[in-house]
């Protein structure tokens, strides 16, 4: 590979992580948040333990989907919040992370490292970042139990903004 295109690429990687302005919004712009009522999209992808799954099996409960990835440094620090929500939320809120363009092994390495037991789906061809508009990493989408968007987020959240960002998907019934 030549030199301009290994440091081009090394250049860019920082840019792909969210580093925008509040990551509490959720309307106007584009990204995720212009997505609100929308139909979720689904797509049928891997988890690391080998087994197919997709947003639309979990059809019926409120989802908090977080689109990241291990070498994302914002991903890399708001995933303890995610896994502490997944925990304090189990039966209210099914927590999903799809890990963006990586190997299985890769996401399951670092779910491991981090004693993440949410569902890790493996989304090799980042299908579920460029349906959700997704500007950077992390990027998160509430999914009502109709099936569709309640909210888009672009940026890391801290467990009270994600307390926050499903309160309006909670409350529908």
């Amino acid at each position: 590979m030549p030199r301009f295109l290994i440091i081009a690429a090394l250049l860019l990687l920082p840019a792909a992580c969210y580093s925008g302005p509040d990551p509490n919004q959720s309307a106007g712009g584009g990204g995720p948040a212009a997505l609100t009522g929308a139909p979720a999209q689904s797509f049928d992808v891997s988890r690391t333990d080998g087994r197919t799954d997709s947003l639309a099996r979990y059809r019926g409960k409120v989802v908090l989907m977080n689109l990241w990835a291990t070498w994302c440094p914002p991903c890399q620090e708001e995933m303890p919040a995610l896994e502490r929500f997944a925990r304090e939320n189990a039966g209210k809120v099914t927590v999903i992370g799809v890990d963006q363009g990586e190997a299985a092994a890769v996401a399951a390495d670092f779910a491991k490292q981090h004693g993440v037991t949410f569902p890790i789906l493996v989304d090799e061809k980042q299908q579920y970042g460029r349906a959700y508009a997704a500007v950077g990493l992390p990027t998160t989408v509430i999914v009502g139990r109709d099936g569709h968007v309640v909210r888009g987020i672009d940026g890391p959240l801290t467990l009270a903004q994600m307390h926050d960002a499903v309160a309006t998907a909670l409350a529908q019934k």
